[in-house]
This record gives C-alpha cells, sequence and structure tokens, in this order.
C-alpha cells in the first residue's frame, strides 16, 4: 500500500501539514496540502501548498525566493496530518520572520514579537 492512500484529505481535499526546521525542530509554518500540491512536494523536493484564500496551488518561494527543501515527509498515526522535515532558505513566513510564529502570549492577553524579521516583505514578496 502506498502512503497517500493511508491518508485522510478532509472534505474539500486537503489536509494539514506542518512544516518544521529539520537542524533544530522548530515549527516554522502551517499549511494545507492536496493531492496535487503533495505530490509535487514529493517529485520535486520543495514543498507546495494549496492555499484556500486565493483557491491557488503555489509553491514556497514561488514570488520570495524563500524556498524550502524537503529532508523528510512523515504522517501522523491517524493519516489526518503531515509533517515536513525541511533546511528553510531565507524566512518561511510571508511577514518577512524565519517562523511563522515569531509573536508569543504575554501576561495580561496581550502577546510580543520573539524574533527579529528577516526581510522586508513589502521589497521581497509579490502581491
Amino acid at each position: 500500500m502506498k502512503f497517500i492512500e493511508k491518508l485522510k484529505f478532509d472534505p474539500d481535499g486537503l489536509i494539514p501539514a506542518i512544516v518544521q526546521e529539520a537542524e533544530t525542530g522548530r515549527v516554522l509554518m502551517m499549511a494545507w496540502m492536496n493531492e496535487v500540491s503533495l505530490k509535487s512536494t514529493i517529485e520535486t523536493g520543495k514543498t507546495h501548498f494549496w492555499s484556500r484564500s486565493r483557491q491557488k496551488y503555489w509553491m514556497k518561494g514561488e514570488s520570495s525566493g524563500h524556498t524550502q527543501e524537503v529532508k523528510d515527509l512523515a504522517f501522523d498515526c491517524d493519516g489526518d496530518t503531515l509533517l515536513i522535515q525541511v533546511a528553510q532558505h531565507g524566512a518561511a513566513c510571508h511577514e518577512g520572520y524565519k517562523s511563522c510564529f515569531f509573536r508569543s502570549t504575554s501576561e495580561g492577553g496581550g502577546f510580543e514579537t520573539t524574533e527579529e524579521r528577516l526581510v522586508n516583505p513589502d521589497e521581497v514578496y509579490k502581491k
């Protein structure tokens, strides 16, 4: 049996993919994949996703050049979530940070930015 047959895509044909930096274990982002983006990721060794908001297939880094080189692709025991370990080249976040998880909650219900911005998104990302 091929692993893709073990996966449980949601009614829209999507499955969540957690992207983790292979070297450090840091979670960089979460995005959605469909069967086409998953197969493209496997074939190219670069991450591809499905954008629910734009209703568009995309490769991470296609506009910024900040790509993700796949080191390992795993799925959980239920087959309903993917874990993709990558070598991140540049910022993973479209706001210019290494990780999309650059804010932490603080006392009183606020939050704080916990890392330096790597790039100005207005200068890098094509809108």
